[in-house]
């Protein structure tokens, strides 16, 4: 005879012997290493160079020499943006009170530094 547990919570009542009994844990992880069917064996580094390194199943292009090598305009680029953005917006703010294009202007230049900084490796 299983033993029932009734809790009240509000209008509901809940008996213990209707719930499932909780799961055995088994320590998780796989039975067989990825890749094989149980009985199989599987073979450790098939496609190896001298150096030990696996062969990629995709193709991988050779990085460029223009892709190695920063550019050294570009911080000069980002730093000389942000200060035109700062200097424009400083200038609308105390001696072009009335115009705000140029609030805009040095916000688009600000954007246009960061936009650059992403550039820069």
């Amino acid at each position: 005879m299983a033993q029932t547990v009734a809790v009240r919570c509000g209008l509901l009542a809940l008996d213990s012997s209707i719930v499932a009994p909780p799961k055995r844990k088994t320590g998780g992880g796989r039975t067989t290493a990825k890749g094989t069917r149980p009985g199989e064996q599987r073979i450790a580094n098939p496609t190896e160079n001298e150096r030990g390194v696996r062969a990629s199943t995709r193709y991988t292009p050779p990085v460029t020499s223009e892709m190695r090598a920063p550019k050294p305009w570009v911080p000069v680029l980002m730093v000389a943006l942000f200060v035109i953005g700062m200097v424009v917006i400083i200038l609308r703010n105390l001696v072009f009170t009335g115009n705000n294009w140029l609030t805009l202007i040095g916000l688009a230049a600000i954007l246009g530094g960061l936009y650059t900084a992403t550039k820069w490796r």
